[in-house]
């Protein structure tokens, strides 16, 4: 059992406030249409090439959670990762482009998450009439970098910009030396461009969860217990639903799970303890987060901040006030998660009819033979 003091506690709690942009993460920061994009890194080790970049909570995580910030018509460039790269539209109408030249584009918009296959680049426009911001999480501590499209790498040395071996972001204007073509990131050679494999419009679509498709079903099993209820949404891979009916629409390996979950106003779930770390983007609404087994220790997180709890801390996680409450809910690993709930939580969903099965799934504790049921 992890247990929490209330300084521990607001230590993981990274509000929009504390986030802290960087104009010069990339090696595309200088290019016109894209100088006034704003990197943010906030939980994990961090993906940037810039030393100047704050990271509010650079705890290994196994994913990392970032942001970008942009005008409308700012453009983050064509480049490639070599781990997960998933979107979540937090606020405007954005344009993704994917393919060897950008040429295949889809739109994504507040409540839409994209995931991007890797080996493959990808870029992103502000289309939007405002100011738009989109969170992000790549898969695994060390991302391995980024290339950029050889166009963008040939442009950047105009402005005196190049990567380093070291993915370290070189810039002359500040007194920077160019380090040797051995010691630097060229541009990817034509044939091997050509050689990156082409994805169907078909197959990002299905990579594409819009706010509209996204399939709520309770999720737990205080589901029938009074302030219970709580609904998940499966986004990616095997999260934490109990609910054995759920199916992830995107199911390839990213080294996280993420879904939504739910609250409606005074709405709560758990208390339940989970052995992997979980990180929370309040969508909307504002919630509270209290560590059951440390007394009176809680935080209450609004929309746009993100909160990290770590494994194995009880808790419980409740609506607070009259708005509705979306949180993105990301967990470390492919694997099937398990919350464990307080044995009240159980007893109390017994009497309701409810148990699980041998899977951890919400099940009529009538059906459930006798030697099987949990506990």
């Amino acid at each position: 059992m992890t247990t929490m003091t209330q300084d521990q506690a607001d230590a993981r709690h990274i509000k929009q406030d504390d986030y802290v942009s960087c104009t010069v993460a990339f090696i595309d920061c200088k290019k016109p249409g894209s100088h006034l994009k704003e990197n943010y890194s906030i939980i994990g080790p961090g993906v940037t090439s810039s030393g100047d970049q704050v990271i509010n909570l650079p705890e290994a995580h196994g994913f990392n959670i970032g942001a970008a910030a942009m005008p409308n018509g700012i453009t983050n460039n064509l480049h490639i990762h070599f781990t997960a790269e998933v979107f979540i539209v937090q606020r405007g109408e954005w344009t993704f482009r994917w393919g060897s030249n950008g040429e295949n584009e889809v739109v994504g918009k507040a409540g839409d998450i994209v995931s991007v296959p890797t080996w493959i680049f990808r870029g992103f426009t502000n289309t939007g009439q405002d100011d738009g911001w989109l969170f992000t999480v790549l898969g695994g501590d060390n991302t391995g970098g980024v290339i950029f499209h050889p166009e963008i790498i040939r442009e950047a040395a105009e402005y005196g910009l190049y990567i380093s071996s070291e993915n370290q972001l070189i810039d002359t204007s500040r007194g920077d030396q160019v380090p040797p073509e051995d010691r630097r990131i060229p541009p990817m050679p034509a044939e091997d461009v050509a050689d990156l494999r082409e994805v169907s419009r078909d197959e990002m679509m299905s990579r594409v969860v819009t706010q509209g498709s996204r399939d709520f079903r309770p999720g737990f099993i205080d589901q029938k217990l009074r302030g219970g209820g709580a609904e998940i949404a499966p986004v990616i891979g095997f999260g934490i639903t109990q609910n054995r009916e759920h199916s992830a629409p995107i199911t390839n390996p990213h080294g996280f799970s993420a879904e939504w979950l739910r609250l409606q106003p005074g709405q709560s779930v758990g208390p339940f303890n989970l052995d992997d770390k979980m990180v929370l983007i309040g969508h909307t609404g504002q919630f509270r987060i209290e560590y059951v087994d440390n007394g009176d220790v809680s935080v209450e997180v609004n929309a746009w901040d993100t909160y990290s709890i770590p494994a194995g801390a009880a808790r419980s996680i409740t609506a607070v006030g009259d708005a509705v409450v979306e949180i993105l809910v990301v967990v470390t690993g492919d694997h099937r998660k398990r919350p464990v709930f307080s044995e009240d939580v159980i007893e109390a969903a017994a009497e309701t009819g409810l148990g699980l099965d041998a899977s951890g799934f919400v099940a009529k504790s009538s059906l459930l033979p006798v030697y099987g049921r949990a506990g």
